[in-house]
């Protein structure tokens, strides 16, 4: 089955203004440059606007889902780190912005009962602090664990080093953190990949996400990378 789209902005033409996204990436590395970029444009012709996204942070001041931010695209986000942008920290204090943080390794394993179909589990992470509020408790072994819920996605964008037309995945290095959980979290999953192969190519003990997760993929047309905070050494 041939799941190639011709270019990104096809590839998210039929996303509706209201829908849970899920973005992969952590920090910089590893987000869907190009996916993001053509949701951006989606919005200046057609006015995409009240999207609820999950991703670990939101990126930085006007680059990655930064853009979306500045856009006034985003609703509500989900997610773990909110430090390297300040237009978001501006709309959350605001009110213009509903922000629910979870912690980190909680956001991933919520990502991942998604995708395995697991509604809710038990984490002792947060027992005891604010994160606890409002959930149900509970002890085993003497200790207090917290009820969390699945997260899914009407949309999981994510990005990937190598794909092929059936949307086999292979992610490279540490640019797959949050990319595999999310594909299986999303009702329709689009990945961008660097490099584009024929099917059979891959070969099939690198693949991490199966084809059967992905709805739709792309060649990216251009990849930045940025560098979200350079730290060199003194010269000395």
């Amino acid at each position: 089955m041939n799941k190639v789209v011709p270019s990104a902005q096809a590839a998210v033409a039929d996303i509706p203004s209201g829908s849970t996204l899920m973005l992969g990436g952590f920090g910089l590395c590893g987000i869907p440059e190009n996916l993001i970029a053509a949701l951006v444009q989606e919005n200046r012709r057609r006015g995409l606007t009240g999207l609820h996204t999950i991703s670990n942070n939101m990126g930085v001041d006007g680059f990655g889902m930064g853009l979306m931010l500045e856009a006034g695209m985003i609703a509500s986000h989900t997610g773990s780190y909110v430090g390297e942008n300040k237009l978001l920290e501006e709309k959350v204090l605001k009110g213009e912005l509903d922000l629910r943080l979870t912690p980190q390794g909680t956001l991933a394993e919520r990502i991942r009962a998604g995708g395995a179909g697991i509604p809710a589990f038990f984490t002792p992470t947060g027992a005891g602090t604010l994160i606890a509020e409002g959930k149900e408790t509970r002890t085993f072994d003497g200790r207090p664990y917290l009820l969390e819920s699945w997260l899914r996605a009407d949309y999981a964008l994510v990005k990937a080093w190598k794909g092929d037309h059936a949307g086999n995945l292979i992610y490279r290095k540490t640019a797959r953190n949050f990319n595999p959980m999310m594909a299986t979290a999303g009702r329709i999953t689009i990945a961008e990949v660097e490099e584009l192969v024929d099917t059979g190519t891959l070969d099939p003990d690198q693949i991490v996400t199966p084809g059967i997760y992905v709805q739709r993929i792309l060649e990216g047309e251009r990849y930045e990378k940025r560098i979200e905070r350079r730290t060199l050494r003194q010269a000395s």
